[in-house]
């Protein structure tokens, strides 16, 4: 089975049965349903057209859905207008269902589950790391969202901001590595941008390409990860980097800040320096004291404690670490990082060994794990 094609076909599919009258929720059932009749099928027949023959089958999981619910009369209807079998009309719906998703009966962060979910194709175990709740909540909230949306017609689109934290969320769980879906978020924001006229989009577009431009380099030919400051430079995407940096510049020109221009200044820092030594991180300071004030963010008064550590010293670091949740992840790395700077090799590894039993993915543990196993050889 061909999972990746599986993957890109969801979107579209969904697409057409809600073009064709069919609600979002039972849209998304009726093709989970073709999905599973896919698996079963296809490596002893595979389809010569396999969206046709998705759409097809989930079609016809709707209206058997439909028929066992509605009344004789819908019923009848919708069975009278059933499509013939036959080769479906090509186009990319998935943008127009990430809007469709942020539907106004919706909460945001119910808006934005239902959305990875149903289109962006991740399971309710990776929605719920992204989110930093447990899956048993997660799935809970998936769930309601779609009770709610139940019946209901998507006529009226949400706001930007809950579709750019849709593709802000997927883009960050793609370049994690679990799952590939950085490439397909930048290209859905390259999208929206054509569509839409808003620095926020340009922004979060631009903090795309910047962090996509430094992925060959971020691990080793054995799969280690590389921090950010050991990375060969001369591996980043210079092309990726100067798009970013002018889409951000166009963005911030315009006057209308938002968190994602902030982030993509960060970001666009960073790839400006020829080595991590030059890195102008007082300016970075002052670009994460924007984004705290811009989101109240404890995520981003962690990062600014590691940027307050390399511009004023780790002891100054510690001191706005000593601000933050100490529960957060990724407290326990900043801290022993910090604390390594400031001559504390023994509080360090301990910290480093702490963290790495909580990091959230293989990668990041084991590079932790090393990072506790170095200093604890040196002493």
């Amino acid at each position: 089975m061909d999972e990746v094609l599986l993957r890109s076909l969801i979107p579209g599919v969904i697409g057409i049965l809600v073009r064709r009258g069919a609600d979002f929720a039972a849209a998304e059932d009726a093709v989970q349903d073709a999905l599973v009749e896919a698996v079963r099928v296809w490596p002893d027949d595979p389809p010569r057209d396999p969206k046709g023959w998705l759409v097809t089958v989930a079609w016809r999981r709707f209206l058997d859905a439909t028929r066992a619910e509605a009344s004789r009369r819908r019923r009848e209807e919708a069975v009278e207008e059933e499509p013939a079998p036959g080769p479906v009309p090509g186009g990319d719906d998935t943008l127009r269902l990430y809007f469709l998703c942020a539907h106004p009966s919706l909460t945001p962060s119910s808006a934005v589950a239902l959305t990875l979910r149903a289109v962006g194709g991740l399971t309710t175990r990776q929605i719920a790391r992204a989110y930093l709740v447990p899956e048993a909540t997660m799935a809970q909230r998936i769930s309601r969202a779609k009770r709610t949306v139940s019946g209901v017609r998507f006529e009226r689109p949400g706001d930007v901001s809950t579709v750019l934290r849709v593709l802000y969320l997927v883009f960050n769980e793609g370049y994690a590595g679990d799952v590939d879906l950085a490439a397909e978020a930048i290209r859905l924001t390259r999208q929206l941008a054509a569509a839409i006229d808003h620095p926020e989009v340009a922004g979060l577009l631009a903090l795309m390409l910047l962090h996509h431009a430094r992925r060959a380099a971020r691990t080793a030919p054995d799969g280690s990860l590389v921090p950010l400051a050991e990375q060969d430079r001369g591996r980043w995407d210079t092309a990726a980097i100067a798009e970013g940096v002018r889409i951000l510049q166009a963005a911030l020109a315009r006057d209308r800040l938002g968190e994602y221009q902030a982030q993509a200044a960060v970001a666009a820092l960073h790839a400006d320096a020829p080595t991590a030594a030059e890195t102008d991180w007082v300016q970075i300071v002052e670009w994460y004291d924007e984004l705290a004030r811009l989101t109240r963010s404890p995520v981003v008064r962690l990062n600014r404690a590691v940027a307050v550590g390399e511009a004023d010293g780790p002891r100054a670091g510690l001191t706005a670490l000593a601000e933050v949740d100490a529960s957060l992840p990724r407290y326990a790395a900043v801290s022993a990082y910090l604390h390594e700077r400031d001559g504390d090799p023994e509080t360090a590894a301990r910290l480093y060994a702490e963290a790495a039993r909580t990091a959230q993915n293989t990668a990041e543990r084991d590079h932790l794990t090393r990072q506790a196993a170095r200093l604890n050889s040196r002493r």
